[in-house]
């Protein structure tokens, strides 16, 4: 029986965005949660780490559960052990127990729960999706993650001022019951895709040998590597834009917590707009060419931002860089998900989040301690610049191109049989 593949890739995204949704909601419920009760940088700090060390150290091996196993299961099992977490704390939460250490446990299993997931769902999409369409998928992708960071942190705080903390940790267990059993029993993935294409001496070596071997194949093929390299340049680069923004508002504007949520809130708009934009446009027919667009007007945005001379000129500046954030981050993984061999999928996967994951903190850890040297705007005038240029080696790397447009022969040729 032939597969509706929009059918199944809307219900395997429903299913995946009331799972995020849930955890999401929980995730700022523990940070607002700790930061009110402890009022401590020291104790923010830990939850911090807890948060993204887990995945630097679980992504690889992540990425190899997802290459040797059917990903439905990976994505499910991880879900699955993310709100076992959940509904721990919530019973503990209802006994009358609650202290730091629990949570602090509760994140860092939560943390290594998403180092497992996000590899499996990359390396599970182009299994459901035409290579064609695959720019189109992860733009709605983004513009539905979006939405879901935009309205989460607003129920999580009006959930907090209604409810009890256990609540929400029990919120996150529906959403991921309900998202797994979606997974589970409704989405269809090809059972040609889904067989493991492994000698008997692969399915023998070790994780730290299947590792290598991941790595290899990077090494191997330039232009994923350059589709790793790149993109990690530009969040670093991007980091004063996407991070130093309260800061830099507090300073310019003034410290008022309606000019923090604005910003924040009319930024995810941009983002959710750009993820519709690029799911109906589906960007330029080599998707280089709209990755570097995507680049250029960011540095030029970017650069605005250091120029801007009053809070709504920012604002409108915030929303059109939101707005140019999907055309960058959609291309780029469905370059990767077209062009990665099925077999190394989830390995290349899981080295593209991890260095997401390495290059953020690095990012605030190189520009927080300079914003206090050197203003933000200087920041932001500088990293514009660098970031604009960026586009320069994308579009002058032969390699890049013809992988931009490789999708297009793959199109032609469905077409043609």
């Amino acid at each position: 029986m032939e597969i509706n593949w929009k059918k199944n890739t809307a219900l395997f995204l429903i299913g995946q965005t009331l799972s995020f949704f849930g955890t999401m909601i929980v995730q700022y419920a523990i940070i607002w949660h700790v930061t009110l009760k402890s009022q401590s940088g020291t104790m923010m700090t830990l939850f911090i780490i807890a948060g993204f060390l887990p995945i630097i150290f679980i992504s690889p091996f992540a990425g190899i559960w997802a290459d040797r196993y059917n990903k439905k299961y990976v994505i499910n099992i991880a879900d699955g052990a993310i709100s076992f977490f959940s509904l721990i704390v919530a019973i503990f939460l209802i006994c009358g127990i609650e202290n730091y250490v629990i949570l602090l446990v509760c994140a860092f299993a939560r943390s290594i729960g998403q180092g497992v997931h996000n590899p499996a769902v990359s390396s599970l999409i182009p299994q459901i999706v035409p290579k064609e369409h695959l720019t189109r998928i992860n733009g709605f992708q983004s513009s539905i993650q979006s939405a879901v960071n935009l309205s989460s942190p607003i129920l999580s705080g009006a959930l907090m001022t209604l409810a009890p903390l256990h609540t929400l940790f029990f919120l996150d267990v529906i959403t991921a019951i309900i998202g797994i059993s979606i997974v589970l029993f409704f989405v269809k993935v090809p059972k040609a895709e889904v067989t493991e294409n492994r000698s008997p001496e692969q399915k023998g070596s070790t994780y730290f040998h299947e590792l290598k071997e991941g790595l290899e194949y990077i090494k191997k093929h330039s232009y994923i590597l350059l589709l790793i390299i790149l993109p990690c340049i530009y969040l670093f680069l991007f980091t004063p834009a996407g991070l130093l923004k309260p800061l830099q508002t507090a300073r310019n504007f003034g410290a008022d917590v309606w000019r923090l949520s604005a910003i924040e809130i009319f930024f995810w708009l941009g983002t959710m707009s750009g993820g519709i934009l690029i799911g109906i446009w589906g960007g330029f027919k080599n998707r280089i060419y709209t990755v570097s667009l995507s680049i250029f007007l960011s540095g030029l945005l970017a650069l605005g931002l250091g120029f801007a001379p009053s809070f709504w000129i920012y604002i409108v500046i915030m929303v059109l860089l939101g707005l140019v954030q999907p055309l960058f981050g959609a291309p780029i993984m469905a370059l990767l998900q077209s062009s990665v061999e099925p077999a190394f999928m989830g390995r290349v996967m899981s080295v593209v989040s991890m260095s997401i994951s390495i290059i953020n903190p690095l990012g605030i850890a190189v520009f927080g301690p300079l914003a206090d040297k050197i203003s933000i705007n200087t920041l932001l005038i500088i990293t514009g610049i660098l970031l604009s240029l960026l586009c320069i080696p994308m579009l002058a790397s032969k390699t890049l191109r013809e992988a931009g447009r490789s999708h297009l022969q793959v199109k032609t040729k469905t077409v043609n049989d």
